[in-house]
């Protein structure tokens, strides 16, 4: 059974990618260079700007001093060179305002709030879903294909050597994302692909 490069459930787009390729963070070896390294911050969407600011005051204390001098500055968002909402960096860094260090290793500090029981917002949905990068079409569907990133490549090849696919890795913010009928449907398409194929 060959799979269509692309695929079509309700209004969104899937990459075949998103079934057939393999994908597991490697904390151990990147240390969360994600949140550090980039041209601009993480994709927003409007709704999360709002989320960011409610539920500040429940994880501002896991931010370094910098980052929440930064927020305080200018905001809980910024406007990059492609005219995208993203989280803000620090001033002359490519660091994510919303980042936290324990030692050499780099968290969200939303998200550790989020595990500490504090904050009810994990972290914006486009550092969930990732490797997959979510765009709006101008027909108004929503196009999921995967992304490759050099600093990720260590996670690649841990989800190769585990057999982790990325619709599986990422089960749970696809479907804070898009929902549990959606990802249902997701699994029966790439469950019957793995069977055609003896995989």
């Amino acid at each position: 059974m060959n799979l269509p490069s692309i695929l079509q459930i309700g209004d969104i787009l899937v990459s075949s990618e998103v079934l057939t390729e393999y994908f597991c963070c490697d904390y151990d070896t990147c240390r969360g260079a994600c949140c550090i390294i980039g041209d601009s911050g993480a994709p927003l969407q409007e709704t999360e700007t709002e989320l960011l600011e409610r539920h500040y005051p429940q994880y501002e204390a896991w931010m370094s001093v910098e980052g929440r001098q930064k927020v305080e500055e200018t905001g809980f968002f910024e406007i990059d060179s492609d005219g995208d909402l993203v989280t803000p960096l620090l001033h002359g860094s490519e660091e994510c305002a919303y980042t936290r260090f324990e030692g050499e290793n780099c968290f969200c500090a939303i998200e550790r709030a989020h595990c500490a029981g504090r904050c009810a917002f994990v972290k914006p949905i486009s550092c969930r879903l990732y490797p997959i990068r979510a765009s709006i079409l101008r027909n108004g569907l929503t196009a999921l294909n995967l992304h490759r990133w050099e600093i990720c490549k260590c996670a690649f090849e841990k989800g190769r050597k585990e057999k982790v696919t990325v619709w599986r890795f990422l089960r749970e913010p696809l479907i804070a994302a898009y929902g549990q009928p959606f990802y249902d449907e997701l699994t029966a398409v790439a469950t019957t692909f793995t069977a055609a194929n003896g995989d």
